[in-house]
């Protein structure tokens, strides 16, 4: 396997998607992300302050 470059859904920005995360990707079922790390980072943040708040 070869490194990805994938483009953020949400910002649009460009990624790697490493042959080692396409592989640990593979091996759980996970499909490709679809967002950069920093985007994903910034919606379990989101979802940890919402979950706090109640």
């Amino acid at each position: 396997m070869e490194d990805k470059e994938l483009t953020c859904e949400q910002c649009g920005s460009k990624f790697d998607f490493t042959a080692g995360e396409q592989e640990f990707y593979n091996e759980k079922g996970f499909q490709e992300p679809k967002k950069c790390k920093t985007c994903r980072d910034a919606a379990k943040a989101e979802k940890r302050n919402k979950r706090f708040q109640n």
